[in-house]
């Protein structure tokens, strides 16, 4: 199983960046219980946010 999770870190490090968001304590599991309810994942639920206050669709 190495070999998949190197080659998908691998992936990551080529196609993806990252970016840290700071929220106030208890503030990320309200958050990510909503995204939960919406049927996202926390990551695809700030995602669709972003996407959609910049005017750009999913």
């Amino acid at each position: 199983m190495a070999g998949k999770t190197a080659y998908k870190n691998e992936w990551l490090k080529e196609h993806c960046e990252r970016i840290m968001v700071v929220v106030k304590k208890g503030e990320k599991e309200k958050i990510k219980s909503h995204a939960e309810k919406m049927g996202k994942s926390l990551n695809a639920y700030i995602n669709g946010l972003i996407k959609e206050d910049m005017g750009e669709s999913e």
